[in-house]
């Protein structure tokens, strides 16, 4: 079993329950982490026996892309796309940030972190 981690993934965009969220919008980090079998592809040097990190970088740009009222939503659909379209992953575990958010006080950011297991 192997790790490949996509870290820093940082967009802008509108998620939030009020109002002035959806209007005004944030900074967000999104970190990827998942675990599928990399002995294959440390074998053969071939991108398309590994889990493609590129891929993983579209699946959070787009997910994030759709307006969610709660971060939890947006992992979710995340983690989702990522055992539907990715058959080698095992694993996966997805946290989104909102960095500096609207909740009164020096807070630099809240975090929700998801992780799944393929069902066998």
């Amino acid at each position: 079993m192997g790790i490949i981690r996509v870290t820093d993934i940082r967009l802008f965009t509108n998620h939030g329950c009020l109002d002035e969220e959806a209007k005004i919008g944030s900074e967000y980090r999104v970190d990827i982490e998942v675990k599928a079998n990399l002995s294959t592809s440390a074998e053969s040097d071939e991108l398309i026996d590994t889990v493609d990190y590129v891929h993983l970088n579209k699946i959070a740009k787009e997910e994030m892309a759709v307006r969610s009222k709660l971060l939890e939503h947006v992992a979710k659909r995340m983690i989702d796309r990522i055992f539907n379209e990715i058959s080698l992953v095992e694993e996966a575990t997805v946290s989104v940030s909102k960095l500096n958010p609207p909740i009164g006080g020096n807070v630099g950011e809240v975090t929700i972190v998801l992780s799944k297991k393929r069902k066998n």
